[in-house]
């Protein structure tokens, strides 16, 4: 799974149906969004996975996030997803998923937590909730880990500030309410997703 060939943006769509996946993930790639997350915490996370995988064709990457048990990342693993976004650190569980074959995206807040993903196989951090800590937090924990490890920025991301965690160190972000909100037309989705897109370029 090379999410490394894809624009490093993550769509979060928490709270879609199943039946309104499809709409928004082609709305998301004709945007130049391929990376898709499905939170676990949405109507039936696992059918909806099924049908943007199914629909997207290889056009995208369609994950889970949000995930909090070996369970659930076993269901995951078994639709052929190859990426696991959670939203804490629980070295079992990403020991668990990384031994299923999945590339796991560990959500952390301190140092402490940032290592422990790490030596417990995570592939990817994940800082959450970014908005809350800055640009400036950023620099100061890039400044400890290992200079290869990919540092995404999730949690309060908007247009107006994702350069600024790119500039910190960030290699991408994790796009949430200012990209999808439950119920919203997949024309609301697609311009939101060239928002960032636009503002992606601008780093």
């Amino acid at each position: 799974m090379d999410w490394k060939a894809h624009l490093p943006l993550i769509a979060i769509l928490r709270g879609i149906t199943p039946d309104e996946v499809e709409t928004h993930v082609d709305a998301l790639i004709a945007a130049g969004i391929t990376l898709i997350e499905i939170p676990t915490n949405s109507p039936q996370w696992l059918r909806s996975v099924e049908r943007a995988q199914a629909h997207a064709r290889g056009r995208a990457i369609i994950d889970a996030g949000t995930v909090l048990n070996a369970a659930d990342a076993d269901a995951l693993a078994a639709t052929g997803a190859k990426l696991m976004v959670t939203p804490n650190t629980d070295p079992p569980l990403i020991r668990h998923a990384v031994a299923a074959g999945l590339t796991v995206a560990a959500g952390f807040l301190t140092p402490s937590e940032a290592f422990a993903a790490l030596a417990a196989g995570a592939q990817i951090l994940k800082l959450f909730p970014a908005a809350n800590m800055g640009a400036a937090y950023v620099r100061a924990i890039k400044a400890v880990l290992p200079s290869t490890t990919p540092l995404f920025a999730v949690g309060g991301v908007t247009p107006d500030n994702l350069h600024d965690f790119l500039g910190a160190g960030c290699s991408g972000a994790g796009l949430g309410g200012d990209l999808y909100k439950p119920g919203q037309l997949s024309t609301a989705t697609l311009g939101r997703a060239e928002a960032f897109v636009r503002s992606y370029g601008k780093k």
